[in-house]
């Protein structure tokens, strides 16, 4: 989502210029009023001319964003975020062969009905690596049909220690493009490689 302004907030216990940010999962606010909003607990989403207004608990919370600005945060907090299953391209028409530990939830749920039992039926490669050894297992699965699009799902974060980097590196030397990305869960992130892309 990552929509980012410089607005005055009220909360009716403060108020402030604060710089807020609306993110896939909650609205932050910094400076004068520092509070997080679950995006959950926002209830009762409207525009009062110039200004967003919205309730979370028992608050009622405004932003001064501007006539434009304050409409287009409405819509983008009443519209709810895609789902892990719609990021990686999954529907009932396409299915995915998953190799690797699946023991994320979120992972679980994203592919529950959209996996395939034979690569020969998929149409994407889905991945979960976390070592050195992992990714070669899954080139060589790959190999059986090289012109799938594959997604790593690997450990986020920078003290991990097999991830984004060294999976970019070896798929890069080895012709692949990535070409889309997107948050998993708290501990994993995805990344879509192809070839020629």
């Amino acid at each position: 989502m990552g929509r980012e302004a410089l607005a005055w907030a009220d909360t009716g216990r403060e108020a402030g210029d604060v710089r807020a940010l609306l993110e896939s999962h909650e609205l932050i606010l910094r400076g004068a009023v520092r509070r997080r909003f679950l995006r959950a607990s926002i209830t009762d989403v409207r525009t009062d001319e110039e200004r967003l207004v919205f309730r979370s608990g028992d608050e009622i919370i405004t932003l001064h964003l501007g006539v434009t600005a304050a409409s287009a945060w409405a819509k983008a907090i009443m519209t709810p975020p895609p789902t892990l299953q719609s990021k990686l391209g999954l529907s009932k028409d396409v299915k995915a062969f998953c190799v690797g530990a699946f023991d994320d939830a979120e992972l679980q749920q994203a592919v529950l009905q959209n996996r395939s039992e034979t690569i020969d039926e998929a149409n994407m490669l889905i991945v979960h690596v976390n070592a050195a050894e992992a990714l070669t297992a899954a080139l060589e699965v790959h190999a059986a049909r090289p012109s799938l699009p594959i997604w790593m799902v690997y450990p986020k974060g920078r003290d991990v220690g097999f991830g984004d980097r060294q999976i970019r590196e070896r798929l890069r030397s080895m012709g692949f493009r990535d070409s889309k990305s997107c948050a998993v869960s708290n501990t994993l992130t995805a990344t879509r490689y192809g070839r020629g892309q």
